[in-house]
């Protein structure tokens, strides 16, 4: 048997929804845009928090709805599927720059209509030195001018983006409902003293907390009006009995707290979908999915409410539902990060917090569903551990073997006790989720500061070490000089000058991340994200201003492993084994490899040299 057969195939109606979803052509779409420039012109004199929640409220009530005939759930992000919304609030420069060149990318192609540029063109104007990356910029000292300017700082897709690299509360928001979180917001704001400073500024948090609630209820309603009408409509029996489902459904959720599987799954898609329509942040995860929809799959199977084929269709559906999720980078950050990837993570398997395997019935059915449907979203990522069920892990094992990369593995035995070491409370390291590409988090309680806006690129500063602390790229010094390569009589001396030059360019990045992370916090604080991550609402802060219960901020490096390919083959082949001197090395660095007798050099280096992984 293959291992297309092992798992199944996805129904007729979800094969097709698949099909039709990877053929739709993206293209660029104004109309949040547009939604978003009026809702900021029309609030000039609100708090910025405030200004946002009625931001979203006004894109939530205008924008364009439908239900796609084939899908079992409701909830678009844009006008049509896969089509890339507009942020202004964030950045115009790079749209208004690429319009033309969109659709003549290498990668990441983007269709755009002549009314589509029009539209961006008109409100353009409002967004000028008006946006996060315009005050990002302006925040940033002198002292950081020759890391901008060289982009030895990999900023392009943080000055541009949102919230994100984290997941909300889904368990609570399915036992509570967002009427939950609305009754807490009003009790506190009613208990504030307004003589303590603080409580103007939390007043306007909570004001905007109820808004975006009550937008988001909304927006369901819409739905569930929707698909009403086209029950109304719809002559075949199971198909309008669908849609009455889904009426009925989107009329409850996410407001009400959910009581079956389908309203959980309906609950759980509106929040990930209207996250990404408030902010443009990527990474945006489903957290420990498994885990917190068990109880409602469970209760359904059980009272013979659905089937596990049920549960299998919806569960495919939402996952191509995730695909049509979609953002529009810039060109330049495109070549760094080609696929339009979103990295909408979901995490299944692990251990509970008191220490037992996980994996249970739901974790078998979401590996299946990913199965069928074979997609780059969203990510599957899979916890294991020393006593993980040992038939779930085979199933594991047979849904690499298809071949797109998945599921990724986070092995329990490290990283909890990491997290643990860092503070976070046990039972909060054992309930730990993926959330992006490879980062890892508390679902609902991390707040999006730690996944690095600056990017040091290890290799690049190595070799500034090497150069006595001038840059070789731009020519420009970036550091004090602590020595050059052909001058360091040992690999000590290296290690050494390394040390410091990347401790030097360590404090500069955090600079530059504190201007980044000022300028969000001033200027596009999401309220809905800030509102179901533990506890902005107790603390009354959004997220950048530290709302979350762990506020964790680190760097973000890259090329480590290169590096340290770098440093194993200069301490074997040049100090240990005097196989390459070096000046002949840093000759052939300068050369970067050219010549023939350099290119001898490179060949040695690749091929006798110890490797990181080895």
């Amino acid at each position: 048997m293959n291992n297309t057969e092992h798992f199944g195939k996805l129904t007729e109606r979800m094969q097709a929804f698949r099909e039709e979803v990877l053929d739709a052509k993206p293209y660029i779409d104004a109309q949040r845009a547009v939604l978003a420039t009026e809702a900021y012109k029309e609030n000039q004199n609100q708090p910025r928090v405030m200004v946002r929640a009625l931001m979203l409220q006004k894109i939530l009530e205008g924008m364009s709805i439908y239900i796609d005939d084939k899908s079992l759930i409701a909830g678009n992000q844009a006008t049509k599927n896969k089509n890339a919304p507009i942020f202004p609030e964030y950045t115009m420069e790079f749209v208004m720059n690429e319009l033309d060149l969109f659709e003549k990318r290498d990668g990441d192609v983007f269709y755009i209509t002549e009314e589509t540029k029009e539209q961006l063109r008109e409100i353009a104007p409002f967004w000028e030195n008006n946006n996060l990356r315009a005050r990002g910029e302006a925040l940033l000292p002198e002292e950081v001018d020759v890391f901008m300017e060289t982009g030895v700082f990999g900023m392009e897709g943080k000055l541009n983006a949102g919230d994100a690299h984290l997941a909300v509360n889904y368990q609570r928001i399915l036992s509570d409902g967002l009427k939950g979180y609305e009754k807490r917001v009003k009790e506190l704001r009613a208990a504030l003293d307004f003589t303590d400073p603080e409580s103007i500024d939390k007043n306007v948090f909570y004001k905007a907390v109820l808004t975006v609630i009550e937008a988001v209820r909304d927006f369901a309603q819409r739905y569930s009006k929707l698909a009403k009408e086209l029950a109304d409509k719809e002559t075949d029996a199971k198909r309008k009995e669908e849609l009455l489902q889904m009426s009925k459904i989107c009329a409850k959720v996410p407001y009400e707290p959910a009581n079956s599987f389908r309203e959980a799954v309906q609950s759980v898609w509106f929040i990930q979908l209207i996250l990404q329509i408030e902010s443009n942040g990527h990474s945006l995860s489903y957290g420990r999915f498994d885990q917190y929809m068990y109880p409602y799959y469970m209760k359904d199977i059980n009272e013979g409410k659905i089937t596990k084929e049920d549960a299998l269709e919806l569960l495919t559906c939402l996952w191509i539902k995730t695909l049509t999720i979609n953002k529009v980078r810039s060109q330049s950050h495109t070549l760094s990060s080609a696929g339009s990837p979103m990295y909408q993570n979901v995490t299944i398997g692990g251990q509970t917090t008191d220490k037992k395997d996980a994996v249970n019935e739901l974790s078998f059915v979401v590996l299946q569903s990913v199965a069928q449907t074979r997609l780059t979203q969203p990510n599957l990522t899979v916890r294991y551990h020393a006593n993980i069920d040992k038939h779930f892990f085979d199933e594991c094992i047979e849904v690499m073997k298809l071949g797109f990369g998945m599921p990724a593995l986070n092995n329990d035995e490290i990283i909890i006790p990491s997290f643990i070491n860092w503070g976070v409370k046990e039972e909060d390291a054992y309930n730990y989720s993926a959330i992006g590409c490879v980062e890892t988090a508390v679902p609902g309680k991390w707040g999006y500061r730690c996944t690095g806006m600056s990017y040091i690129n290890f290799p690049r500063v190595l070799l500034c070490a090497m150069n006595n602390g001038v840059d070789l790229t731009s020519k420009k010094r970036f550091t004090k000089g602590y020595g050059y390569f052909t001058e360091m009589e040992t690999y000590e001396d290296l290690l050494a000058a390394w040390d410091k030059t990347v401790r030097e360019m360590t404090r500069y990045s955090v600079i530059v991340e504190n201007a980044i992370d000022k300028a969000s916090e001033r200027d596009v604080p999401d309220v809905l994200c800030s509102a179901l991550t533990e506890d902005c609402i107790g603390r009354g802060k959004t997220i950048k201003e530290g709302g979350a219960v762990y506020d964790f901020i680190s760097g973000l490096q890259v090329g480590i492993a290169n590096m340290a390919d770098s440093l194993a083959a200069i301490k074997k082949l040049v100090y240990e084994e005097k196989k390459i001197t070096k000046q002949q090395l840093w000759d052939a660095i300068l050369d970067n490899f050219q010549s023939p007798e350099n290119k001898k050099i490179q060949e040695m280096l690749i091929e006798e040299a110890p490797k990181y992984g080895n």
